[in-house]
């Protein structure tokens, strides 16, 4: 290890001192008081099973150790270091939020990414830092988990649940077979595509091999892209990552055509980080929730000002607005795509076409999906505000807790909570990024520590019954022979 190696791992030394300093000043974490849960198996059921082992999954399992709930398990399916978008397909080169934002750290200042940053990069890199590369973030992640001491399985897929009782089964997938888990309560931290699947127009999906298209969720090894005429559908943040690590890999051109005639400029979560709106915005009526949600997700996130001056200095990259593709079809060895204005040729196509929400997509949720209440099944929207995308979204609880469809029918639902961007109608952009974790995070913890109370509070009421635990002692208090009834004649 060269010097500087060795300064940066005496800093973190020290950082994770730090951390557990603090922890132990805030009583984190807070004394364990469930009540267990037996499993048909014989084994003690897992208070939460939380799916998905990034940013907002650790974060929740570092939320309900504070709150005393500690018999946790958080599970991935793909490897340790490898959890989330963040090195797989997410091609920015930075994070768009400001580097500053907190949220995993849950107040806790020596847990924040600027804390971690400094230890092993130093203060100067820090202030020289503009935005965070996701590289650094997914290894300051990793730091995170190790650090708390998690516990997380990776390689490990949720493939089905089940109801058993007043516990959910939980079937799943690993290197070592199938295997069931048992659960009070499950919460689905699932990312972008956790509601629904990536969206990929019909009109590709029905004319084109599966390996001439690419949608932004995939990986792809860039470098088979070279020498290759690529076009980009889509004029969102996604859209100009892919062109741009395109070309950067050697793409002889990149195109990149948008319906609409101007691009994005605005992002909705930059105008939305405020304490009232994303801690209160669950309050609101649903009319309200309604019309904010709509003007949101009419704001397309717009590329990253890098990225876009990035694909813009490469000579090959072309930009075509207004040009909504009409037609898609192989042209021998070539995709043909036909324009309002002109028809071009391809040799491969990259999506950024963004996500649906579609509850039926999830192999997990499928076979109860018409037993949950949507957004539509709850609410009709005033005259000419009507949305079907949004209608689709699931319809959640304070404890962000799926709803029955048919009151009565399906009372399991309420035991699957649901924290990825199928929650954001109902409680908000606080469970889809950086931006808002710090509000929800909290807010699905002590609402799922406030259901665990409520419901063993006969058994928490029969041990204040039985509690007679003593915190004094008279014999100790000089009071010895003075116990008469009254004084000596």
């Amino acid at each position: 290890m060269n010097e500087v190696g060795a300064r940066s791992a005496t800093a973190l030394e020290r950082l994770e001192a730090q951390v557990r300093r603090d922890l132990a000043t805030i009583e984190a974490p807070a004394a364990p008081w469930m009540r267990p849960r037996a499993a048909p198996d014989g084994a003690n059921a897992f208070d939460v099973v939380v799916v998905g082992a990034g940013l907002s999954g650790l974060t929740i399992g570092f939320g309900l150790r504070r709150q005393g709930v500690g018999n946790v398990l958080i599970i991935d399916q793909r490897p340790a270091g490898r959890e989330g978008p963040w090195i797989t397909c997410a091609r920015m080169a930075t994070l768009r939020s400001p580097k500053q934002l907190t949220g995993p750290d849950l107040g806790v200042p020596s847990l924040t990414f600027c804390s971690w940053y400094e230890a092993v990069a130093g203060e100067e890199a820090w202030n020289r830092l503009d935005k965070i590369p996701p590289r650094d973030w997914m290894d300051y992640l990793s730091w995170y988990r190790r650090t708390l001491d998690l516990p997380v399985r990776n390689d490990m897929r949720l493939a089905g649940i089940n109801p058993v009782g007043d516990l959910l089964a939980l079937s799943t997938r690993s290197p070592e077979g199938a295997s069931t888990l048992y659960c009070r309560q499950l919460v689905l931290a699932t990312g972008i595509e956790g509601s629904g699947r990536p969206h990929v127009p019909e009109m590709i999906a029905s004319a084109l091999p599966p390996d001439r298209y690419t949608h932004s969720a995939e990986a792809i090894d860039p470098a088979a892209l070279a020498g290759r005429d690529i076009g980009v559908l889509g004029a969102a943040a996604s859209a100009f990552d892919w062109a741009t690590t395109a070309l950067d890999n050697g793409a002889r051109s990149a195109t990149l055509f948008a319906r609409r005639r101007e691009l994005p400029k605005t992002e909705a979560l930059a105008w939305a980080n405020f304490p009232g709106f994303l801690g209160a915005f669950s309050e609101l009526d649903d009319t309200m929730r309604w019309r904010f949600m709509r003007r949101f997700f009419a704001l397309q996130a717009p590329p990253t000002q890098e990225m876009f001056d990035r694909a813009a200095r490469h000579p090959s990259f072309r930009l075509v607005m207004g040009a909504p593709w009409r037609r898609v079809a192989m042209d021998g060895d070539r995709v043909r795509v036909d324009t309002d204005e002109a028809s071009w040729a391809f040799d491969h196509i990259l999506l950024g076409t963004g996500f649906e929400t579609d509850l039926a997509r999830r192999p997990e949720l499928a076979p109860f999906v018409d037993r949950i209440a949507l957004w539509s099944d709850r609410f009709a929207p005033p005259a000419g505000e009507e949305d079907s995308a949004l209608a689709r979204y699931p319809y959640l609880g304070a404890a962000f807790e799926l709803n029955e469809r048919i009151p009565g029918s399906a009372p399991y639902l309420g035991r699957i909570h649901i924290f990825n961007n199928g929650a954001v109608p109902s409680l908000g952009p606080v469970c889809n990024g950086v931006t808002g974790l710090k509000y929800g995070a909290p807010k699905i913890v002590a609402a799922i520590a406030r259901n665990f109370f409520l419901e063993d509070a006969d058994q928490h009421l029969e041990a204040l019954m039985g509690y007679n635990e003593a915190h004094f002692r008279t014999d100790a208090s000089g009071m010895e022979g003075r116990h008469g009834a009254g004084p000596a004649n």
